[in-house]
């Protein structure tokens, strides 16, 4: 989910714009006119492309309490939504990578791969969380953290 490199952003922007237009075009304005903007615009789509809900979805079932689970979950699901849509409607542009065709490839390759290694590490901390700590499910645990960070390269 990498919630540190997009959380609250969309809250942010939604924050200062409220309903004034004038607000959100000043916002295109800086984000067509200043670089560094949209760079850091940029960054947090990267990070948002990467995220994956229905993966995050499943970590989170490993909360026991469920009231808490959906609770936590449901914000960081809606906060979500919401800064995919302040990035759209700043930039203009459908897609999270549409100003990087070249990450676009990249995860089009890699998650294959990622999904997979995602799904078995939840199943293997379940395991762990259920008692069993054996050598096995260490070591598994270890390695799917090791592949999913090397495969997320700079933001895993």
């Amino acid at each position: 989910m990498m919630l540190p490199g997009w959380y609250g952003t969309g809250t942010a922007f939604e924050s200062w714009t409220g309903d004034d237009p004038e607000k959100l075009a000043r916002l295109s304005e800086l984000y067509r006119r200043w670089p560094f903007f949209r760079t850091v615009l940029s960054n947090l789509a990267m990070v948002m492309a990467k995220s994956d809900l229905g993966l995050a979805a499943r970590y989170a079932e490993l909360v026991p309490d469920v009231a808490l689970r959906d609770k936590v979950f449901g914000m960081i699901a809606a906060e979500h939504a919401r800064t995919v849509a302040m990035y759209r409607a700043i930039t203009g542009n459908d897609s999270l990578v549409a100003d990087n065709p070249a990450l676009e490839r990249s995860m089009y390759n890699r998650f294959p791969y990622l999904e997979p290694l995602g799904h078995l590490q939840v199943e293997l901390l379940r395991r762990f969380r259920a008692g069993d700590d054996s050598d096995l499910v260490r070591r598994g645990i270890q390695l799917t953290m090791n592949g999913l960070a090397t495969a997320l390269r700079n933001s895993g």
